[in-house]
């Protein structure tokens, strides 16, 4: 029975992220909703909305702030974690992967969910994650991305060059899911 009822609850959380006929209303901010329950997501040039400036305390550095504003044109990988999350543990390591291997890419990690500071600094340094996290513990950061579905741990989004969403994976991505997508934003002209 308890099964059964956190099958309709995320049943019902999915339900109430795919209405509508695309993944961005009409405007210049950003604001998703999941097609047809896709999971995996991408824009053409001219669909791309501009992702909102998410910015946060620094996970590995307390009273720093990190912001997306401080990679200018660079492609960014947001990747939305936390070191609870068992399927995060297996993504880590690719998205590492992926932060050495693409020139021009930038991963930033978003640590939600992690109330003990010092045991989510511990995991990104016992698996030795040279990408910058925001720490995000009670959601405040992700608030900004208007209608994305917060529950689901881990996801990626991918902003082009001018920090447009241009792809977005509602599941545990490989750095071989991420390298075509990222390569061809990085070619794209600004």
């Amino acid at each position: 029975m308890k099964r059964l009822v956190v099958g309709v609850v995320a049943l019902l959380a999915l339900a109430g992220c795919s209405s509508g006929k695309d993944a961005v209303v009409q405007g210049s901010s950003f604001s998703f909703v999941s097609p047809g329950g896709k999971v995996d997501i991408t824009y053409d040039a001219p669909q791309r909305q501009t992702a909102p400036v998410l910015a946060g305390d620094d996970l590995m550095h307390e009273g720093k702030q990190l912001s997306l504003a401080d990679f200018p044109g660079k492609v960014v990988v947001l990747n939305l974690w936390g070191q609870w999350c068992g399927p995060c543990r297996t993504e880590v390591p690719e998205l590492e992967s992926l932060a050495r291997q693409a020139p021009g890419v930038q991963v930033v990690g978003i640590d939600v969910r992690d109330p003990a500071r010092q045991v989510a600094q511990d995991f990104v340094r016992d698996r030795g994650l040279t990408y910058p996290s925001i720490y995000d513990p009670d959601g405040r950061v992700l608030l900004k991305l208007s209608g994305y579905p917060r529950n689901i741990i881990p996801s990626t989004i991918v902003l082009d060059k001018q920090h447009r969403v241009a792809a977005v994976f509602l599941r545990p991505v490989l750095a071989q899911d991420l390298l075509p997508v990222t390569q061809r934003l990085a070619a794209e002209q600004a």
